[in-house]
């Protein structure tokens, strides 16, 4: 079968010739025969044909008609010939490499090079690709080669790949010379090679990976930050996102999806624990269960915040012999040097304090700084009770109760009697008792009326629910409570005269007092169950805290002559065996402003899960107090700089 072509494009013989024009033959796509010889089309009046042969054969839209019969017209330029329109790209083409490009390149100007002298040169072709390209009609994906439809440009880009055809760089010429076919054959042929490197082989066996792929250094040092744990294994969707849930497409490069480094996260974002938001649906703090799943106050919570379940507590007991002035720094009653670790509650008892005991609390709390706040504080005449708390605890307490008693014949007179604060932490409820007993060497019995009297009048609790109302008794404040802290003056003294007592500690005793503590009032009635039933004390590795000279460390020296003793005590009981134990129980010999030494106790306490059904303290602290103190902390400091400042700048240097 033979083809026609005008200008490029094939035509099909019209009738009512008018005129002919000779056009050159060009080989048609490889798998149709076609004839090397030329024809003559003849041109009329059939611009009409050929309209509907551009419009019923190619299709072409009515928009492109006047187009295609206006290029017809212009036979200045060759074009190609038209082709039905090559299928879409794949989606998964792959992508050339640059060895790919560097071929195609060079073959390009091979093909440039095989055409011949007098046909166009290499300006006109990149015009006429440019035309091509441009064109809406003639826009295509194809290559053409020598003549013929290369396979490969089915599924290349149009832009990139498209070749003008050896027919068209002939200058139009219908023969082209046999040996130039056969060259562009040959290089249709070629192809790029790549270089493939043979696969390394390892040496060795591969080391085993961990199954634990967290980095532990990643995380900040914090000892209780162990509460990633909580939620078991974290699926992908926690910290996974979509982008359609964002705003801000770019924010998800920025976010982190490893499952993988969830401890790492959370040290490094925030010491808390990361909430999924099914918990936050689902999480009910009014269940009233002990096993409800997200209590505040349940077992989840408690593991993540004390992993052992035990806390610090701090307790000091001090007779201030109600002086005015108030020792200058309080590091060492608070704070001494040995402890490597605050403690997380501080319970601080005054017997006699000072006038002002705002002043006091304010000096408690420049003292401790802003990591605790003070939960609450109770005064009972010049007995003064204060409880500290580390300020992000205050939200697993309960509210605080209290209540005071006095033990003078005229409850008018203060000075004696105790006062007492309760509270549930968790699920553990806590009292803390500070009293002062009556004083005089034989009033032992005296003694014993005050402590049955204060555990009858103390009404705690009075709304807070009792942990285990059956080991309560009505008449003994110390059973309606799991944890008790009994702390104070009690006045018991040795039954030994002062000679014999100074005899004894002018002895290197090496920290074992049991030869003067055989002779302790205390001690024998506890033992004989006349008082303080069920309560214990950590052994005494301290001398005597009473009574000294103020400001040394001598034993009273006025006309009375004294007897050193152990009237500072530090007591505690609990409803279960071992709850409570003992860290350091000693006194702070460097604060001498009063007659008394204070009394230092350190314990760890078992916390117990809880129900979410108390009344709970709202995280609720004495604010005004806190600022105060706070403020007071930074104007210290401020001077102390500049007080070392200034020592710098006085410095003189005598010359000799």
């Amino acid at each position: 079968m033979i083809m026609n072509y005008q200008n490029g494009v094939p035509l099909q013989p019209c009738t009512g010739a008018v005129s002919s024009v000779k056009t050159k033959a060009v080989k048609k796509p490889m798998g149709l025969e076609a004839n090397d010889s030329t024809e003559n089309v003849e041109k009329g009046s059939e611009e009409y044909g050929c309209e509907r042969f551009l419009n019923d054969t190619l299709r072409f839209p009515p928009d492109e008609l006047g187009q295609g019969a206006q290029m017809l017209d212009n036979a200045f330029l060759p074009r190609p010939p038209l082709l039905p329109k090559p299928p879409g790209h794949p989606k998964l083409e792959r992508a050339f490499s640059l060895e790919e490009k560097v071929g195609r390149r060079r073959f390009r100007t091979s093909q440039e090079s095989l055409a011949e002298p007098g046909g166009i040169g290499s300006s006109s072709v990149n015009s006429l690709q440019d035309d091509l390209v441009g064109h809406p009609v003639l826009n295509s994906t194809f290559k053409f080669l020598d003549g013929r439809v290369s396979s490969s440009s089915l599924h290349s880009n149009a832009s990139r790949d498209f070749q003008v055809s050896p027919c068209l760089r002939n200058g139009g010429s219908s023969h082209s010379d046999p040996g130039k076919r056969r060259s562009s054959q040959n290089y249709e042929q070629i192809k790029p090679s790549k270089t493939k490197l043979s696969p390394l082989q390892p040496t060795g066996p591969l080391p085993a990976m961990e199954l634990n792929m967290a980095s532990p250094a990643l995380r900040t040092a914090n000892r209780i930050d162990q509460d990633c744990m909580d939620y078991g294994v974290i699926p992908k969707s926690v910290f996974g996102r979509q982008h359609s849930n964002l705003t801000d497409g770019r924010l998800l490069d920025s976010m982190v999806s490893d499952t993988c480094s969830t401890n790492s996260m959370k040290s490094s974002l925030s010491v808390l624990n990361p909430i999924r938001s099914k918990d936050v649906r689902n999480r009910s703090f009014l269940e009233g269960s002990l096993l409800g799943h997200g209590a505040l106050l349940g077992a989840e919570e408690l593991d993540r915040c004390f992993p052992e379940r035990s806390i610090g507590i701090y307790i000091a007991t001090w007779n201030m012999q109600g002086k005015k002035e108030l020792p200058h720094n309080l590091d060492d009653l608070l704070l001494p040097p040995d402890a490597d670790f605050a403690q997380d509650i501080y319970i601080i008892g005054v017997q006699e304090g000072c006038p002002d005991r705002r002043e006091w609390e304010i000096r408690l709390q420049e003292t401790l700084g802003p990591y605790y706040v003070m939960l609450d504080g109770v005064a009972h005449g010049v007995l003064y009770l204060s409880v500290f708390i580390r300020r992000d605890l205050i939200w697993f307490c309960s509210e605080v109760e209290h209540t005071t008693v006095t033990t003078r014949i005229v409850s008018q007179i203060k000075t004696k009697g105790a006062v007492g604060i309760g509270f549930t932490f968790f699920g553990t409820s806590f009292i803390f008792i500070t009293s002062h007993f009556t004083s005089g060497k034989t009033k032992v019995y005296e003694r014993i009326l005050d402590y049955n009297k204060i555990i009858e009048a103390l009404t705690l609790p009075k709304i807070l629910p009792d942990t285990n109302p059956y080991r309560s008794n009505s008449s003994d404040v110390t059973t309606r409570f799991d944890e008790v802290f009994w702390f104070g003056d009690f006045n018991f003294r040795l039954n030994m005269d002062r000679i014999g007592v100074d005899q004894i500690l002018k002895q290197d005793l090496s920290s074992d007092m049991n030869r003067l503590l055989q002779y302790d009032q205390l001690s024998k009635e506890m033992k004989d169950g006349s008082v303080f039933q069920g309560f214990k004390e950590a052994p005494i590795q301290f001398p005597p805290t009473y009574k000294f000279d103020v400001g040394c460390d001598i034993y009273d020296t006025t006309t009375k002559q004294r007897t050193p003793s152990y009237t500072d005590r530090v007591l505690y009981k609990s409803r279960h065996k071992g709850d409570i134990k003992v860290v350091k129980y000693t006194c702070c010999s460097t604060i001498k402003s009063s007659d008394h030494r204070p009394v230092l106790g350190v314990f760890q306490v078992k916390v117990r899960p809880g129900r979410d059904n108390i009344p709970l303290g709202a995280g609720q602290f004495d604010r005004e107090l806190y600022l105060e103190g706070i403020r007071r902390r930074i104007t210290r400091e401020l001077q102390r700089k500049q007080a070392l400042k200034n020592q710098k700048n006085s410095t003189v240097c005598a010359i000799s």
